[in-house]
């Protein structure tokens, strides 16, 4: 089965590209089957990890960033392939 995770935050104003640099720097525990980066108006940054697991297993999932960089707590989904 195929979960993807997807993890999405807002940056401060002004400091989208450093949520990007942040994001790209983070390493998980382990490399998922995929990662895809992209961003959206507003300095928002959304990532997506595919996992080849059941869609209740432990992965290991990017984490909180720094408070000041970002607007609100990180929005996190799970979704499994059909």
């Amino acid at each position: 089965m195929t979960v993807a995770l997807m993890w999405e935050a807002r940056a401060a104003e002004g400091r989208g590209e450093e949520l990007l640099a942040w994001t790209r720097n983070q390493v998980l525990e382990r490399e998922p089957e995929r990662r895809e980066t992209f961003r959206a108006p507003q300095d928002r940054v959304l990532v997506i990890t595919w996992w080849d697991a059941m869609y209740d297993a432990r992965l290991p999932e990017l984490p909180e960033p720094p408070a000041d960089l970002v607007t609100r707590t990180v929005h996190r989904w799970r979704f499994e392939a059909v």
